[in-house]
């Protein structure tokens, strides 16, 4: 029987689309057939994705591109149940873990079945203004409530299951899950959570004062984040990729959704803990001859 598989790719980078044109003559060897999202199948001649799945279906996903493709991607397969496995062709790559240079051989270890799926968790974000429901986002990585581009700070009223936390002046603040942590969350000083930790954090960016810490909390909490500056530019950003303009009072509820999530391809080799290590660089020091390794 012939796998489906759809095929993700960040087209603006020559090196993903270069991979991509390699793996489509390898998959008319191997007897696999990709399909892709409407932009990427008119620029890569592949059959487009119905993505009615009840009649069209795929086995899982490749992303070809770096952290920011994938998470395009985890929004696209949100509601679909399909489980995404990233090959890095960006920087960093704790989303797209593959690798462009062995893409072919981890392909056929998923196809053989030496992967693991991980349920990842992620944000529901619901806005609210002067009582009226006016979005409802979801997010892999993080929310997060921001100031314009003037160095103004903004004041944000937090509340945790609606107790009042803390009226924090600062750049910001972000709520990111546990993949997220390894983000923007991690740049502003947050903890790291691995993904399978089910909580989310809560970071405040660059507070105007010297208590402000992380905080971190479990699964049915509901945090809630209020402007109260009446500076104009405010924004709530989805991921770092979509951006909506916040009103004075505007009223955010993030909590972990009990209704979507995102599933991801391990190989059965791969190890969070090794990744962390490599991508962060730790303990990366050379022992000097004579030296004892501790």
């Amino acid at each position: 029987m012939e796998n489906r598989v759809l095929l993700i790719v960040n087209t603006r980078k020559p090196t993903a689309l270069e991979l991509a044109y390699k793996l489509m003559g390898w998959s008319k060897k191997r007897g696999v057939s990709f399909v892709a999202p409407s932009h990427e199948s008119a620029m890569l001649g592949l059959p487009e994705y119905d993505w009615n799945i009840s009649i069209n279906p795929v086995d899982f996903g490749i992303v070809l591109g770096g952290d920011g493709t994938f998470l395009r991607a985890a929004r696209m397969v949100m509601d679909y149940e399909i489980p995404l496995y990233g090959i890095n062709v960006g920087r960093l790559g704790f989303l797209a873990t593959g690798n462009p240079q062995k893409a072919e051989e981890e392909i056929e270890r998923i196809l053989s079945g030496g992967y693991r799926i991980q349920r990842r968790r992620v944000l529901r974000g619901n806005v609210t203004r002067k009582g009226s429901l006016v979005h409802v986002l979801y997010a892999l990585n993080d929310l997060v409530v921001t100031k314009g581009p003037l160095a103004r700070l903004i004041e944000v009223e937090s509340r945790v299951n609606d107790y009042f936390l803390s009226l924090f002046p600062a750049d910001g603040i972000i709520v990111s899950t546990p993949t997220g942590s390894t983000a923007y969350a991690l740049s502003a000083g947050g903890p790291i959570l691995p993904p399978h930790v089910d909580a989310m954090v809560m970071v405040p960016i660059c507070p105007h004062t010297l208590y402000a810490r992380p905080l971190v909390l479990g699964p049915d909490d509901m945090i809630s984040l209020i402007p109260k500056s009446d500076q104009k530019e405010i924004y709530l950003t989805q991921d770092g990729q979509l951006g909506y303009e916040l009103m004075v009072k505007d009223r955010i509820d993030i909590s972990l959704a009990k209704d979507k999530n995102v599933l991801t391809v391990e190989l059965l080799e791969d190890n969070y803990f090794d990744l962390l290590r490599e991508k962060l660089q730790w303990g990366n020091v050379s022992i000097r001859q004579g030296e004892e390794e501790w």
